[in-house]
């Protein structure tokens, strides 16, 4: 902590701290988004894939996707490394896979979900659409 007077005679001391940022990771409910990227990650967990390959799938962009993977490997539910060799004519990719917490927490997020709701009773008509007769 560092100590500084704020300008003369203004009877203000200000405090100054000085400590490292740490990553603040909150339990928060699991995004829409994130949960797709759960799904495919779950469907084969020991399968190591890259951030194209998971955007291709899930049809996700890159400043959607990669916040995600993000969060989820500070939550520890992801591991992440490099590939190995760089293959001719495009740099390394960044690999994902779920951990073992992962796989039961990400299980769990995914059973909570509810499945969608089906609709009773006759559909709704289009605006514009001519209703059949006698409805």
């Amino acid at each position: 902590m560092t100590r500084f007077q704020a300008g003369t005679g203004s009877g203000l001391t200000r405090y100054l701290y000085l400590d490292r940022f740490r990553t603040v990771v909150r339990d928060r409910k699991l995004s829409p988004q994130a949960l797709s990227v759960l799904t495919l990650l779950c469907a084969d967990p020991l399968m190591w894939r890259h951030g194209y390959d998971i955007a291709r799938d899930t049809g996700f962009k890159s400043g959607t996707l990669y916040p995600i993977l993000i969060r989820l490997a500070d939550r520890g539910w992801l591991e992440a490394c490099w590939e190995d060799e760089q293959p001719a004519g495009r740099p390394r990719r960044h690999l994902y896979r779920l951990t073992s917490e992962g796989l039961a927490r990400g299980g769990e997020a995914l059973a909570e979900v509810p499945a969608p709701a089906k609709t009773a009773g006759k559909p709704r008509p289009i605006v514009g659409q001519i209703a059949p007769e006698g409805t």
